[in-house]
């Protein structure tokens, strides 16, 4: 028998006992107030944050990738926040992963027995060719979900760096991983029902945790996404606007500098900053392993270095 009754997430909420007879109107605003607890519930575990940052981005930048495990709603915000990565920063599909119980199908209809197979995460993670060099996020709201168990014991026993982002005091995931994310929302409006609360403080500790390692990746420029990947209408005008704004050139400016960077912006905003060759920008970026301010500190700093760079 499970004890559902020692789970923070599963306690009913006094707030909302009286909901069903509400108008619509105080309906929301009871919403709307137990919401406006998910931000506090963040800011008191900022600092663990920040070292899961700081940890995930030394392990990506060694050549190891990081993947988000979990089942239901859980798995879904994970495998969402891997997603956005290769369009936003220009990563690999490879480099940022999530895995949902239950496979692919789980994304659209939900598979709620996979959950509660212990070994099943391993599996799934070995297929993958997890390894210690990687590092492994598991998310359960509740904190006892046995394939987010499962997933954190096998990283943990090969080496890997773990993170566990759970909602619930106590969880049976923190003592498992290297670093512990328990932002602590409260009992659900609807009781249970954690794709409310919790699940808001789930994808906005992702929002944090994979943006700040993005950002210490050198894949963030000022607050540009200049690794941005055109892949489309809307993100080719958002990448000319990017070499624009980080430069300070005409619109014709970036569209002639990101023709002769092949697209990048990174590399655009190099060449009319500092005035120098596509090949020369792209060996200061592989210099730098990838941070545009570093790379543009290294002419800028060196009139010799950048009138040879001008030439070559």
């Amino acid at each position: 028998m499970i004890d559902l009754g020692k789970l923070t997430t599963e306690q009913r909420n006094p707030a909302t006992t009286q909901i069903d007879c509400c108008s619509t109107e105080e309906m929301v605003a009871i919403m709307q107030a137990e919401d406006a607890k998910v931000s506090e519930a963040i800011r008191k575990i900022l600092p663990e944050i920040a070292r899961a940052i700081d940890a995930t981005a030394a392990r990506l930048a060694a050549g190891g990738r990081l993947f988000y495990i979990g089942a239901g709603t859980s798995g879904r915000l994970g495998v969402l926040d891997a997603s956005e990565c290769p369009p936003t920063y220009g990563t690999a599909p490879e480099l940022v992963q999530g895995i949902i119980a239950g496979g692919t199908v789980a994304m659209f209809r939900a598979q709620e027995g996979a959950e509660d197979d212990e070994t099943l995460a391993g599996k799934d993670l070995a297929t993958r060719h997890f390894t210690k060099d990687d590092v492994l996020v598991g998310i359960a709201a509740s904190g006892r979900t046995p394939y987010v168990i499962g997933g954190l014991r096998y990283a943990k026993e090969i080496g890997a760096l773990t993170i566990a982002l759970s909602c619930s005091e106590g969880s049976e995931i923190a003592p498992l991983a290297d670093i512990a994310l328990t932002p602590v929302t409260g009992p659900e409006i609807v009781t249970g029902s954690t794709r409310m609360k919790a699940g808001t403080a789930q994808k906005l500790v992702l929002n944090m945790l994979s943006t700040g390692t993005m950002i210490r990746l050198g894949k963030v420029y000022g607050n540009l996404m200049v690794d941005v990947k055109a892949s489309n209408h809307k993100l080719e005008e958002r990448a000319r606007r990017i070499v624009m704004q980080g430069s300070g050139c005409s619109r014709e400016a970036a569209v002639q500098a990101l023709q002769e960077a092949g697209g990048q912006a990174k590399l655009a905003i190099l060449l009319l900053v500092a005035g120098c060759t596509p090949a020369a920008g792209r060996q200061a970026l592989q210099e730098s392993h990838g941070h545009l301010r570093e790379a543009i500190r290294s002419f800028t700093s060196c009139p010799v270095q950048m009138a040879k760079a001008k030439e070559d």
